[in-house]
């Protein structure tokens, strides 16, 4: 199909759209102009198309050419406010433009096909020079719809429109020659399921279980990046079901389908898998400013300790004993290999490591001591792990739902009284390193780290203590471990055989 007759098929309504994407977009025809002067074509592609069309376009448009990467900087580097060479490997540029009171951020591919062979984790990038060539090379029909500029003619040669009405996801060509030339589009069609509400045709989701091995060639990284679009979307449980449903989350995350614990008439209990998916949706119900990748995953990974902790007692009740603890270093061990930042993975482990410290608080016994340890454990996470503890309730119970809610809205209560009292966000000891030198006549050392532990332990429990109690408390402590081991003149001490110094 030509360009000119698929724009003879564009209806009323699609022609507004496309006009809207365009009329959003005053610099596209400026740059088609500098492309065109220059002998190259232009035209606004793939998502750019489909979004305009879904009335959800953004500042981010795509662009496709027949000008190689370095015609392409040569154009933009005199028109843009920023270019950027990242993806020129890949034959893409990248440039910043502002336009009125928006700024626009541009990518520029070349036309071009990507193949992996079967031991490479990089694509082989190849350039073409037509751009119906370029769109049948795309990851779905949805994305294989472009707007050749300046001439403003809609290229829809694979249905892409239909698709788009339908909402559902088809491939340009046959999906086995689309996922092996990028298997990471197996991925992208979980994601896309989840992002847009699309449903996957039938014939794809058959491809993407029989091909579902070939995702182990790709990298770490781009797995990674893909699976996190896919949780950050308004629907994750349905690009998850997916990836599970197809086995592709056997090999890029197996903690979750593990989680799909077999049932028998003899030892009930919650499906840990569906449990999981439901707390990821409740916890994204309490998010505030925007999704929230770090509470997603943890609410997605909190249980994955549950299939190796599993018991069945003699009394027929099934214990997950220390399935936190687990869990944790099963996240932490999956985020590595995924190639998470380490502060992503810290936090994440960390949530998963606290999500049950609040059911020891029953119906309310903790002492002022526990609620400090709890805020002064969560840290800067404990908001996070508020939302994720309320969210880790999914009982069909009313009345248990509504007295662990009671029992959560008095600890957080608690909280925020001790905090108005005490500064629980910073607690330390109520004399530090200087004071406890000074105090005791000695010099640095691994005494003193000893002796402020022990302080901060007495913070804890008993709470701020004036000047006079506190240094009590520290003479009496050296009283009891200091003064038998050390020598208080001159900050010296003899270490015992066997002893171990620990800041």
């Amino acid at each position: 199909m030509s360009p000119r007759s698929a724009a003879a098929d564009l209806g009323p309504v699609q022609r507004r759209a496309v006009t809207e994407l365009l009329r959003v977009s005053p610099l596209a025809d400026d740059l088609a102009e500098r492309f065109e002067r220059a002998g190259f074509s232009l035209a606004l592609v793939g998502g750019s198309v489909r979004d305009a069309l879904l009335g959800r376009l953004g500042n981010d448009l795509d662009f496709t050419t027949d000008a190689r990467p370095q015609d392409v900087l040569k154009i933009v580097r005199s028109w843009a406010d920023a270019v950027w060479e990242v993806g020129i490997a890949f034959g893409t540029v990248g440039c910043r433009k502002r336009a009125g009171e928006r700024d626009f951020q541009l990518e520029i591919t070349t036309y071009r096909s990507e193949a992996y062979d079967r031991d490479s984790r990089k694509p082989e990038v190849a350039y073409g020079d037509s751009l119906l060539d370029d769109l049948v090379r795309r990851d779905f029909s949805v994305n294989a719809m472009a707007v050749a500029l300046p001439r403003k003619e809609f290229v829809d040669p694979h249905g892409g429109l239909a698709d788009l009405a339908r909402r559902v996801l088809r491939t340009p060509g046959t999906p086995e020659a689309s996922f092996s030339d990028d298997p990471l589009r197996m991925l992208r069609a979980a994601r896309f399921a989840a992002q847009l509400d699309f449903t996957v045709a039938d014939e794809v989701q058959a491809a993407m279980t029989a091909m579902a091995d070939r995702i182990d060639i790709v990298s770490a990284e781009r797995v990674r990046d893909e699976l996190n679009k896919l949780v950050l979307s308004d629907r994750p449980r349905r690009g998850i079901t997916l990836l599970v449903e197809t086995g592709l989350a056997e090999r890029v995350l197996p903690e979750v389908p593990a989680l799909r614990l077999e049932r028998d008439e003899h030892h009930r209990h919650k499906d840990v898998y569906e449990h999981s998916l439901t707390v990821l949706e409740q916890a994204m119900a309490l998010e505030d400013g925007g999704p929230d990748l770090v509470l997603r995953l943890a609410a997605l990974l909190h249980d994955i300790g549950k299939p190796r902790t599993r018991r069945f007692e003699k009394d027929g009740r099934v214990s997950f004993h220390h399935h936190e603890v687990v869990g944790a270093k099963m996240a932490r061990q999956r985020m590595l290999k995924l190639k998470y930042p380490n502060e992503i993975t810290r936090d994440v482990v960390r949530l998963i490591e606290l999500h049950l410290r609040f059911h020891g608080y029953g119906t309310g016994e903790w002492t002022d001591s526990a609620v400090r340890r709890y805020v002064r454990d969560a840290g800067p996470l404990l908001d996070r792990l508020h939302r994720l503890t309320r969210s880790d309730c999914t009982t069909r119970n009313k009345r248990k739902a509504q007295a662990l809610s009671r029992a959560y809205d008095g600890l957080e209560e608690r909280i925020a009284r001790l905090k108005e009292q005490e500064e629980l966000d910073s607690i330390r000891p109520d004399l530090n390193g200087n004071d406890i030198m000074r105090i005791l006549d000695i010099g640095p050392g691994p005494r003193v780290g000893q002796a402020y532990r022990h302080l901060l332990e007495v913070r804890l429990e008993q709470g701020p203590l004036d000047q006079e109690a506190a240094v009590e408390e520290l003479q009496k402590w050296w009283a009891e471990h200091g003064a038998d081991t050390g020598n208080a003149g001159g900050g010296r001490f003899r270490r015992r055989p066997g002893d171990r110094e620990t800041l």
